[in-house]
């Protein structure tokens, strides 16, 4: 039986930032929760990014859903990677997230923990979304490779008027992330995501879970088609 972590990733439970766990805590949940991926159904591949799923459970307030690619250091390294995920992530998000309008950085907690809150614009009918987390950065080295983690949680601003007047007007969505990048054998890179969200207001769930996996599968090729475009205009 599999051990659970002493911390659940859920979007159940938004966090109030005095809640936010340590570094090592928030670290051995999302890697309980990556390992648990392996198990997970498998969904489509999309242009070879490979999906996969899992029913939510009674902790879980949304299905999870987990992509999964392997890049060749031909295609984009480590560091390259790296670099985009966990140097002012919600930033680079906007630029190749066309519903992204707006990025704030709410807070630094420690160096490798920051609160960002996003603003996701969409075509009427659908409102305006937010979307306020904590992303907890790790880079960890074994046996001469290196793997990093980036986890997102959802957050409650409610209980600090300063760091609410940071958020922008919308429907409030919840989502946490786990995402992980290794570097292989090969010379390769793995890069694996898991995610649960809810985009709330009246939306149906089946609607969302049922684009989700083509939806997550989507931001492999945006990022790396703007990366490509990053090296070209330093070039």
């Amino acid at each position: 039986m599999t051990q659970q972590p002493s911390f659940q990733l859920t979007i159940l439970r938004p966090l109030r930032p005095s809640d936010i766990p340590n570094q090592s805590t928030i670290d051995e949940a999302g890697l309980q929760l990556l390992k648990s991926t392996y198990s997970w159904k498998a969904g489509k591949t999309f242009n070879g990014v490979k999906t996969y799923s899992r029913s939510k459970t009674s902790d879980d307030g949304a299905p999870w859903f987990c992509r999964v690619s392997e890049h060749a250091s031909s295609e984009v390294d480590f560091d390259t990677l790296w670099r985009a995920l966990s140097v002012n992530k919600a930033e680079t998000e906007k630029q190749f997230i066309p519903e992204i309008s707006k990025v704030t950085k709410v807070k630094d907690l420690t160096p490798q923990q920051q609160i960002w809150t996003m603003l996701y614009k969409f075509s009427p009918p659908i409102a305006d979304r937010i979307f306020t987390v904590v992303q907890s950065i790790s880079l960890h080295e074994e046996s001469g490779r290196r793997s990093g983690l980036v986890v997102s949680i959802p957050v409650d601003l409610s209980g600090d008027h300063e760091a609410s007047q940071l958020e922008a007007a919308g429907v409030r969505g919840k989502y946490v992330s786990v995402e992980q990048l290794v570097e292989l054998e090969n010379g390769s890179v793995e890069w694996r995501m898991a995610t649960s969200s809810s985009p709330g207001g009246r939306i149906p769930s089946f609607i969302v879970d049922s684009t989700m996996a083509s939806t997550i599968a989507k931001d492999v090729p945006h990022l790396l088609s703007w990366l490509k475009g990053q090296t070209k205009t330093k070039s």
